[in-house]
């Protein structure tokens, strides 16, 4: 008889509402999990080289601007936006005035940018699903990394709790944020490690 707790049905595991303590208190089975809505996902397999590759050089470029001041995090770290909505991004920045909210347990509450880089299999769950997450909870900006378009989606949030795409990155273009005025850097430079790689 299988015990195992969280046993799958497909991508989905349990009957919602799945809340943070429940996620919490399940044994680690080398699976990555994510709940919407309490609603528990699986995540897809582990990322791939060009998105590691991509996801580095990212984080790298960002914590060369602006760690003086912002926290910056990657995957994997669990965001409580909510007891019922728990999310790994791929990245995700901080004001370091809002310190607070990084505790033993992950991040308890709204980041101040994530990122997503998207793999074959989370393009629905990323533009879709997660966007709509963001948003709900309050994150103010959102990006989505696109690697075989190579292209960057930078969506701000509006008053009315909707997110906007802003601006479209892509080659040389210099990306920039009105509410991190730190960032700075051209796009295609995150692609760097992987300019001579088979695709």
């Amino acid at each position: 008889m299988d015990r195992n707790p969280k046993k799958k049905t497909a991508d989905k595991v349990l009957e919602p509402p799945v809340t943070y303590e429940m996620y919490a208190e399940w044994p680690d089975d080398g699976q990555r999990y994510e709940i919407v809505d309490g609603i528990m996902e699986l995540m897809s397999p582990g990322p791939s080289t060009m998105h590691q590759a991509v996801s580095g050089e990212l984080e790298f470029i960002i914590k060369q601007s602006c760690r003086k001041d912002y926290l910056v995090f990657h995957a994997p770290i669990d965001v409580i936006l909510s007891e019922t909505t728990v999310v790994q991004p791929d990245i995700l920045m901080i004001h370091r005035s809002r310190g607070h909210v990084v505790t033993k347990r992950g991040i308890e509450g709204a980041p101040d940018l994530v990122i997503e880089i998207l793999s074959p299999s989370s393009h629905k769950r990323d533009k879709l699903v997660k966007r709509k997450a963001y948003a709900v909870h309050g994150v103010a900006e959102y990006w989505i990394v696109d690697i075989e378009a190579r292209t960057l989606e930078q969506h701000h949030l509006l008053e009315d709790g909707r997110y906007e795409l802003i601006n479209l990155f892509e080659g040389k273009d210099t990306v920039v944020s009105d509410k991190i005025p730190c960032i700075g850097f051209v796009m295609e430079d995150i692609f760097r490690e992987i300019a001579d790689w088979n695709r």
